[in-house]
């Protein structure tokens, strides 16, 4: 599994505190009084979080496999 450049202050957060930055994000994001160089580092952090569930799912994944291989 490929791991991509996630910060460390992501990497810490779980599933649900994830969740919750990104909706703050997005409807920022979604406020049209909202800058450029905002909106550009909102969305790159947006991306990063996307990227970090990404992996929690798929290292959840692979444990289930591993345990339905072992049965």
């Amino acid at each position: 599994m490929k791991i991509k450049n996630i910060p460390d202050d992501i990497k810490s957060k779980s599933l649900n505190d994830a969740k919750s930055e990104i909706t703050d994000i997005l409807e920022r994001l979604e406020n049209n009084s909202t800058n450029l160089e905002s909106s550009t580092k909102d969305y790159e952090r947006l991306i990063q979080l996307n990227n970090h569930i990404d992996l929690i799912f798929k290292k959840r994944l692979e444990s289930i496999r591993s345990m339905t291989k072992k049965k």
